[in-house]
């Protein structure tokens, strides 16, 4: 089989990861010998090789294959931008073709202002053509001789893709899965298996990113992840297992953020981008959902534009019912005796949810306008357990219980947001952007624990804590893009985030079994925290000759106090500088090399810091820590990208080394233990900082049309994952990964079938280790009523595989936790199209990448 170009440049990247592996490994060695001193340099001076090694295979790649390649000093370029609003168009696809037998010389994509530039091009006539979502692709002709072998094509303006009403429209879709250089972008309705599911399970498709049955999700073995909404810091109340996927159109995972990004999240950025309808005229639609085993969704969307004025709106419901089961064993030593919990249990979950989003934009003119936008959300969330549970101590008779613990969240939410953007028409690129947005969460979460049955001398007495909680979040930014010319520009902006949450946790024990509960002041407590983070951060990117450089820099202060009554009261005042800087280069036969670098911050969140214990129930607590600070991070990441035909494959090499690592712990609390008088023993989970955490890794992705009928994406991951002891002393170290493989078939021209499967790797942490996590799905949609309707079938979890097994050790405790929850559902939705709009009519992949973009 023939190789693809550059198969020695490749070569030679494989040898810079085998190098790098070696040295990490050292890294490990040192550190376990009980020398972290000489480790952490080992890790500075790995970073400043993988630095240097980037730099030169840069080098190397820029010099070997321009000389070798180069048939000419001719270049085209220009600026692609929508022919409405004049706004650049980056990730488009620009090929260069030779008359008169129109065979491929060149191809490129837009940067982030439009510009393109296709250079060390032969002298003669060629045909530039331009291909962005949404737009008719266009044509330009450009000729290079002797006297003039530069063409400058100037602005390039766009047109939009026209639909009339009625008429069938065949337009191509995008990609389930779109993997660039330090950005994936999931394109939600092109995902089949998201049809009834949560953004939880559309996010088990992306490559090192793992989603407990929590909704907590991690990215390369790090739970340090930022959620934005719409491109807005998330409020803390959002859980990916409960925000319906029907409420999305994309979701964006960044690795490697830069400057313009917010330093929170040493894990990288998942922005979650809710639907927006922006086509002409009328459009909308409408779907529903019904799953096995009660588990119904139903969303509405629709716009309008008249002249300068678009209206939008977006209302969806879900209400879902899960089942469950767990297996815990737990055993303790305490005060030179042994107890011993062995606990099965079955559960219930009912999930409600609401939501109604209005929005209008009006447009001053091509080059000025503003949008506001309103949200409101209601959720209900109940969960119910019930357990046999055996309590064991030393030799004397078990006791047998039957419990039952509860909880209720009822909560809700609104946002308010505005943004204005002005553009410059003689100045291409040029942007002013000013936002302000404004959340405010509340609501309440009542747990309760009851012994159903048991021995006389066990306490029947219920409890209950009920917590009453209110979020404010406003936030205010203003950020500016200024050319400089077509291959220069600097970008500046100021922000501030502010949240304030005031609230109560009241604990009440029930004075005869089955009686009213009676509030204690011993468990009750009253908070308030506070959080302001102004910040500002500057950047400058320059694209010469198939470089690009991009360099900023983000300072950011973090003010906060936290006061829990009777406890006492908390503050910090911190000021940190972000540095970030990428090199990239555009090689021939359309590849890319890029290097990174970025410092990042995990700030810990308000519960992990207030002293405020909530239980789960009667034998487990969580509880912060008032004296826990911020983890800091460097991220670096190498990665290359090659296309030939239409094959993709992009592999990342990556590193992160995080110190004052933020790490929770579970241990026994003796003292509530010796209390109970019972052979109970009570865990408590709080968190500290300690030691220094590292992974680093490879991430290969692969789009390959293997038939015209069917196509094959596949990504993985492999990477070391190190974190400190749970001790303090020594690290834990393991290799661990993820894979997933997309089967995408269009049998006929109406009809799509896609099967996936997906596989999670066990991964260390602290106390112990979580064991692997696997499963198949697949979903077929059938387009009906001349593009007017679709029907979508799917099946998750098709042989029932996916589970949670985790395994935990501490100073005289261990622990043995199964879940399995359900998992194996079966959907079928139908979706009707108004107005304009219609079902996309094939699977064919374009590999643009998604426009929208968020800030920091």
């Amino acid at each position: 089989m023939k190789q693809p170009p550059s198969f020695g440049l490749l070569t030679m990247y494989y040898k810079v990861i085998c190098i790098a592996m070696k040295s990490t490994r050292q890294i490990v060695t040192i550190h376990q010998a009980g020398h972290p001193a000489t480790a952490w340099s080992w890790v500075t001076g790995w970073l400043r090789g993988v630095g240097w090694l980037g730099w030169f295979g840069l080098v190397a790649a820029s010099l070997l294959p321009g000389r070798l390649l180069a048939q000419g000093l001719g270049e085209v370029s220009g600026t692609l931008l929508d022919q409405r609003t004049r706004q650049p168009l980056p990730f488009a696809n620009v090929v260069l073709l030779r008359l008169p037998d129109s065979t491929l010389i060149g191809n490129t994509q837009t940067a982030a202002n439009g510009s393109f530039a296709l250079t060390s091009l032969a002298l003669g006539r060629y045909v530039v053509r331009a291909e962005a979502l949404g737009y008719q692709a266009a044509r330009r002709p450009a000729t290079l001789n002797a006297t003039a072998p530069v063409v400058r094509l100037g602005e390039w303006l766009a047109v939009p893709t026209a639909v009339q009403l009625g008429s069938v429209v065949v337009r191509g879709e995008k990609a389930a899965v779109v993997n660039d250089l330090g950005k994936t972008i999931l394109n939600v309705d092109q995902d089949l298996n998201s049809a009834g599911g949560t953004a939880a399970d559309v996010l088990q498709k992306v490559p090192s990113v793992a989603v407990d049955d929590n909704g907590q999700v991690s990215l390369r073995g790090n739970a340090s992840v930022t959620l934005y909404l719409d491109g807005q810091p998330a409020p803390p109340t959002l859980r990916l297992d409960q925000l319906p996927a029907s409420r999305l159109e994309t979701i964006e995972i960044i690795t490697n953020p830069g400057a313009q990004y917010a330093a929170q999240g040493t894990g990288g950025i998942i922005n979650l981008v809710q639907k927006k309808q922006t086509q002409a005229g009328w459009n909308g639609d409408a779907r529903a959902t019904v799953g096995t085993r009660d588990k119904y969704t139903a969303a509405l969307s629709g716009n309008r534009q008249v002249g300068k004025l678009t209206f939008s709106g977006n209302a969806d419901g879900l209400r879902n019912r899960f089942r469950g089961s767990s297996a815990l064993q737990q055993v303790a030593a305490v005060d030179g005796r042994t107890s011993r919990t062995d606990q099965t249990g079955a559960s219930t979950r009912q999930q409600t949810n609401y939501s109604l989003r209005l929005g209008v934009a009006y447009a001053f003119s091509d080059e000025q306008r503003v949008s506001l936008t309103a949200q409101y959300y209601a959720q209900d969330f109940r969960t119910t357990q019930n357990f046999a549970t055996r309590l064991a101590q030393d030799a004397t008779p078990s006791l047998l219980l039957r419990n039952q613990n509860t909880q209720a969240e009822n909560l809700y939410g609104s946002r308010f947001s505005g943004t204005y953007r002005r553009t410059w028409a003689a100045s291409p690129g040029r942007a002013l952007t000013a936002s302000a947005s404004y959340y405010l969460d509340g609501g309440t979460v009542t747990t309760q624990q009851r012994v159903l049955d048991g021995p006389a001398r066990y306490p029947r007495n219920a409890r209950q804590q009920l917590l009453d909680v209110t979020i404010h979040m406003p936030s205010v930014r203003v950020d500016y893009v200024h050319p400089l010319d077509q291959k220069r520009r600097w970008e500046v902006g100021v922000k501030t985030d502010a949240l304030v949450t005031p609230g109560t946790a009241d604990y009440a024990v029930q004075a005869t079994p089955g009686g009213e509960f009676i509030g204690q002041d011993a468990g009750s407590y009253r908070y308030t925290y506070r959080q302001l983070i102004p910040q500002a951060y500057g950047s400058y990117q320059h694209n010469s000759d198939g470089w690009e450089y991009q360099a900023g820099v983000r300072a950011e202060f973090t003010g906060l106090s936290a006061q829990v009554r009777p406890t006492g009261a908390e503050s910090q005042r911190i000021l940190n500088f972000f540095p970030s800087a990428t090199v990239a280069r555009t090689l021939p036969h359309d590849q890319r090399l890029q290097l990174s670098y970025s410092r990042r911050v995990n700030r810990p969140n308000f519960l992990q810091i207030i002293p405020l214990p909530i239980y789960s129930d009667a034998r487990t607590y969580v509880v912060g820590n008032a004296a826990l600070r911020p983890e800091y991070g460097h991220v670096a990441e190498l990665g290359h990208q090659l296309t030939w035909g239409a094959t993709t494959l992009s592999t990342t090499l990556f590193g992160r080394v995080a110190s004052q690592s933020i790490q929770s712990l579970r241990t026994i609390d003796t003292l509530a233990t010796r209390r109970s008088g019972q052979p109970d023993f009570i865990t408590r989970t709080s968190y500290a900082n300690f030691g220094h955490t590292a992974s680093y890794g490879l991430e290969l992705s692969l789009t390959q049309p293997v038939t015209k009928w069917w196509k094959l994406t596949t990504s993985g991951s492999a990477y070391r994952n190190q974190v400190a002891s749970y001790s303090g002393e020594g690290t834990r170290a393991g290799f661990t990964g993820t894979a997933y493989l997309l089967n995408q078939f269009s049998p006929t021209k109406t009809l799509a079938v896609q099967l996936s499967g997906n596989y999670q790797a066990p991964l260390v942490v602290p106390q112990g280790r979580v064991l692997a996590v696997y499963g198949v799905d697949v979903a077929l949609r059938q387009r009906l009523l001349h593009d007017r309707a679709a029907l979508t079938l799917r099946v998750s979890d098709l042989f029932n595989t996916r589970r949670q097994y985790t395994q935990l050790a501490a100073d005289g405790l261990a622990t043995d936790l199964r879940t399995k929850y359900e998992t194996r559902v079966g959907y079928l939705g139908f979706s009707w199209f108004l107005g304009t709009k219609k079902s996309d009519s094939t699977m064919e992949d374009q590999p643009q990448g998604d426009r929208g973009g968020i800030g920091g």
